[in-house]
C-alpha cells in the first residue's frame, strides 16, 4: 500500500513539473538577465549640458526609443520565441543526453581503469624509487656548510 501511495506521489510529481503554473508577474525569478538587457532611453542617449534639443524633439525621441523597443522585443518574442524554445529545449536535452549517457560513464569508467595503473605506478615507484632517494639522503646527509666571515 506505501509503495503504491509513493509510486502514485512520484507520478504526480513528475506531472507537476512540466505543468507547473509559471508566474507571469515576475519573469526573471532569478535574474539571469538583470544586467545584459537592462536598457533604457536614459542608457543610450544623453544631452550634455549646453547641447539641449528641443524640448518636443526629446520627448519625442524618447517616445520612439520606448515605444519601438517595446514592440520590437514584442514582435520578435512573438515571431521567433517559441521556435528558440523548441531549439534550446532540443540543444539543452542533447547536452543532458551525452552528460548522462557518454561523459559521466566515461569518466567513471577512467577513474576505475586508473586505479590499476595507479597501483602499478605507486608499486614501481616505492620499488624503484624509493631505495635510491633513501641513498642519496644518507649520502647528502653528512654534507656540512659552514659560513665565515672573511676580513
Amino acid at each position: 500500500m506505501a509503495e503504491e501511495r509513493s509510486d502514485l506521489e512520484e507520478r504526480i510529481l513528475a506531472k507537476d513539473q512540466h505543468t507547473k503554473e509559471i508566474d507571469l508577474v515576475n519573469r526573471d525569478p532569478r535574474h539571469i538577465n538583470e544586467d545584459v538587457v537592462k536598457v533604457d532611453f536614459e542608457d543610450v542617449i544623453a544631452e550634455p549640458v549646453g547641447t539641449y534639443s528641443f524640448d518636443g524633439v526629446w520627448k519625442s525621441s524618447y517616445t520612439s526609443f520606448t515605444v519601438s523597443k517595446y514592440w520590437c522585443y514584442r514582435l520578435l518574442s512573438a515571431a521567433l520565441g517559441i521556435p528558440l524554445a523548441v531549439l534550446w529545449g532540443f540543444l539543452f536535452a542533447l547536452i543532458s543526453f551525452c552528460h548522462i549517457w557518454a561523459v559521466v560513464p566515461c569518466i567513471k569508467s577512467y577513474l576505475i581503469e586508473i586505479q590499476c595503473v595507479s597501483r602499478i605506478y605507486s608499486l614501481c615507484i616505492h620499488t624503484f624509487c624509493d631505495p635510491l632517494f633513501e641513498a642519496l639522503s644518507r649520502v647528502c646527509s653528512r654534507i656540512n656548510v659552514a659560513l665565515r666571515k672573511e676580513p
